[in-house]
This record gives C-alpha cells, structure tokens and sequence, in this order.
C-alpha cells in the first residue's frame, strides 16, 4: 500500500464557523460533509481556502457501506463529483448502515454493523464498488456506537484488518469514537489500536463528547476530554498519522477555543513520537499478514433470533425473492486487485445474496425496533436499545428544527416542538429524508386539526403549502385518515 498524503492538522468546516476556520492559524486542511455542499456552487468561504492551498476532503454520511443492500449508483455518483470539485486527495464514509430497504426505513444515524462473517463479506463486496465508482481512494471511519450486536464473530480490530487485507480500502480512525466504544460497549481501544493495520491510516479524527447516567454520548458539541487526548497520544506512540482533524458539530465556541483544541492536538502530536514513553516495551507492531492468520474464536450459540415477526416478516417477504438472483460464482475483484497490488481477492461467493438476506433480516429488525417501536430482537440490551431510539428521535427532532426553523415557532416554541414531534414519530419512521419528514410531520398535525390554535394551524398550512405545492387535505380527508390511523 503507498504511503498515505501527508496532511497535517486540519478542522471540520462547517457554514456557522467559517469565517473562523478562515483566521485559524497554522491551518493545512479541512474536512466537509460531503452531503451539505453543491459542486457547482462551493461557499466563497471554501473557495477562498482551496486557493490558499488549504486541502478540502469530502466525508460522506449517507452511503450506508455496512448496509445489506449495494451502494446506490446515484450516491456514489455524488460523491465522486465532489471529489473533482474539491481536489480532493481522497474521500472518506464511514462503517455503518443507515437504511434498509425491505421494510423502508432510515436511520438518520449511522448505526453499527454486526462483525460476523456475513456481515463482512457484505461490506467488502460493498467497499470494492465504491472503490471502482470513486476517482480518488477512500478511507473509511469506525463508528461511536451505543448498542452491542450479540454473537460476533470477530473482534473490532480482526474484522477491520480483515475488510483491509481483502480491499484494500484505508482507515480514518476517530479515537473520540474508541473511547465512546470502550464507555458503551466495554472495548479495549488499546487492543484495537494494536491490532488494526495502522499502514493503512489515512487520517484521524478527535472530537468532544459528554457523558450521562453511564453512556457516553460523542456530540461533537462540547471540548475535547483529556481522555481522548491520551488515546490520540497512544495512536501517535505507534505510528506518525498523515493527519489528524478536529470535528465539531455544534454548540461552537468562540475561534480562541477552536485555536486552542487545535493547538492541543499539535502538543500531542510533538510528544508522543513512536521514541516516546507509552511505546517503550510495547510488542513490534505485526504485518497484516501475520495477523489475519491469527485464530478467531467461533461462537456456539445459535444467531440471534428475530423476535419481530413484524419486522422480520416484511423483511422475509421482499428479500426471499432476491435470493434465487445470486450469482455465486461471480466476484468482484477492484482495480487495485487487478492491478497486481493492494487488496487479496475475494473467496467465490463472498457477498452472496443468501449473505446479503441474513445481514438484511437482522438489521432490518434492529431498526425497525429503533424507529417503529417493534419489539427488541432477542439478545440485544433492552435498556440501551430504548436510550438510542430515545436518542434518535431527539436528533431526528433536531435536524427537522433546523432545517425547518419555522415550525418550532409556530408551534410555540422548542419544548412544545419537539413534544409534538416525539408523538409524530413514534408511529411515522423516516423513509424519506428529512426535508421529507418535516413536511410529513406538518401534514400529520393538519390531519388531527393541530394546532390547536386556530392563527397557528393557518401559518401552518400556509407554510406547508407554500413547501408541499399542493393543497392541504380537506376536513374530511383528515378526518377520514385520522380514522384510518386510529383503526390502525
């Protein structure tokens, strides 16, 4: 694999800080969100920091690489064309699904991806067409995450050498996310720092978080904790990352906090050579060869049942079909492969669409279980998979608010806001979007004659009016419907 672009320290560009990011001092690159830029149109703020000579790198959101079904050709298409637009040197998604097709649901969030030998299997045919669609080369993210999937097969850092060895694909390590993974799900960041091919890193990502009733929540909205300050240290002890970036979302602080974050990384980065202190002693850092030969402990117990026959049931109708499509001989081999170099060929049949259905039907459960109130599917933590559906309502809430400041306003505020949005989407999982959900989410108060005020349901209907293009529902049709929902 060819040594990584060096990139320096960077911060994440976003629209609230960019006249900020512009003064920061000593700055080598910034990181955007892929989705929340237009090619043709780049804000000044960005254009102006490309001619300085300020590296741009699109982050994707949206792929769900980690998801049972393929990349959608359109998605990749986009994110390709940002890559030209920026010059980028390379993009970045992360491990994680996001949607599922069968039923249709969006997770507004990246969950993480079970680490079994489907699931693998999955992501790696998965990465190889990403591969192929994007003109630069792709890193991708370990994910913070809250929920624990029952039997695994692998471990974090196994099944990140092995999606290396067999693509080819590189790492952006987010030690903000180890840390929040060994508060929620007791793993060692250490063991995976060892473990994982850190020839591989493309860059790294730091970022605050807080922490509540015993979960970590990584917000990206608050300062970034010495703890995570120690495992970028430990990461900088065993090899020289080619860049690391800060990442905040929310709740910006003022540009001297930003500078002095930035400044704090670069600290870490001066001390913590591979010479230093936390690397004395340690064991030499194994090839990814010799490690992907190490044993892995097989599980006896069976999978995890799915306990929700709603789920699952929807899921098994639409897929079974799809399964008698595979063609099990054929494997997607990416150009690196081909090529002669980078990552080892697949095994004949790897990602077969009897894999594809497994991986769906469990995930699809899980999902369903998060956004439309199934019931849990057996094995998993109950508590926490309450807390994360809580916690993805709450942000579903959230990004409706700013996208559409408007309705917390007429509904009079954010406490009754997101109360009436908590009862909405209980019973209306997002399928569309959030642009489409909060349309969705003022039709479903127009139907039930809410609000209650008369002034505040017409601004309402003037406002979803003026968005949906069409007239709202008669009475009847409401009442019809607000029936139909009861019934149901």
């Amino acid at each position: 694999m060819e040594p990584m672009a060096h990139l320096g320290v960077g911060i994440g560009w976003r629209p609230e800080i960019s006249d900020a990011v512009e003064r920061l001092p000593g700055l080598d690159w910034v990181e955007v969100v892929a989705e929340n830029i237009c090619p043709g149109h780049l804000p000044d703020a960005l254009v102006r920091l490309r001619e300085r000579g300020v590296r741009v790198v699109p982050h994707g959101v949206s792929l769900g690489l980690g998801g049972a079904d393929r990349p959608d050709p359109e998605k990749l298409a986009a994110l390709a064309e940002r890559a030209v637009a920026l010059g980028a040197p390379l993009v970045t998604e992360h491990i994680a699904y996001v949607r599922t097709s069968s039923p249709a649901l969006e997770a507004g969030h990246l969950l993480p991806v079970p680490r079994t030998r489907d699931a693998l299997d999955v992501l790696c045919e998965n990465v190889r067409i990403a591969q192929d669609a994007l003109p630069v080369p792709l890193a991708l993210e370990n994910i913070a995450a809250l929920i624990s999937w029952p039997d695994e097969e692998m471990t974090e850092g196994r099944f990140l050498s092995e999606l290396v060895r067999r693509t080819g694909v590189r790492l952006l390590v987010d030690v903000a996310n180890l840390h929040t993974n060994r508060v929620n799900r007791g793993e060692d960041p250490a063991a995976v720092l060892d473990s994982i091919p850190l020839e591989a890193l493309a860059y790294v990502h730091v970022a605050g978080g807080v922490e509540r009733g015993g979960v970590w929540h990584d917000t990206h909205a608050h300062p970034v904790p010495p703890v995570v300050l120690d495992l970028l240290a430990a990461l900088r002890s065993r090899v020289d990352p080619p860049g690391v970036l800060l990442e905040r979302d929310d709740d910006f602080p003022p540009e001297a906090e930003l500078a002095g974050e930035l400044t704090a990384i670069r600290t870490v980065l001066t001390a913590s050579g591979p010479d230093s202190a936390p690397s004395r002693g340690r064991a030499p850092f194994a090839p990814a060869a010799a490690r992907s030969a190490a044993p892995v402990p097989v599980p006896t117990a069976p999978t995890a049942a799915l306990t929700t026959a709603t789920a699952a049931g929807s899921v098994a109708g639409s897929v079974a079909g799809s399964a008698t499509a595979a063609a099990a001989g054929q494997v997607h081999v990416s150009g690196a492969a081909a090529a002669g170099h980078g990552p080892v060929p697949a095994p004949a049949g790897e990602a077969g669409e009897a894999a594809r259905t497994r991986v769906g039907l469990r995930q699809a459960a899980l999902l369903s279980a998060l956004v439309a109130a199934t019931p849990v599917p057996e094995g998993f933590d109950r508590q926490r998979v309450r807390v994360q559906a809580r916690a993805l309502t709450a942000k579903r809430a959230g990004v409706v608010a700013r996208l559409a400041p408007e309705l917390p306003g007429i509904l009079g505020g954010d406490g009754p806001y997101r109360e009436a949005f908590s009862a909405y989407a209980g019973g209306r999982p997002m399928t569309g979007g959030y642009r489409r959900d909060a349309l969705d989410f003022a039709e479903h108060l127009l139907i039930r004659d809410l609000p209650a005020d008369p002034a505040a349901r017409r601004r309402l209907t003037a406002w979803w009016r003026d968005r949906a293009g069409v007239r709202p529902p008669r009475r009847v049709v409401r009442w019809a419907r607000a029936l139909v929902g009861r019934a149901a």
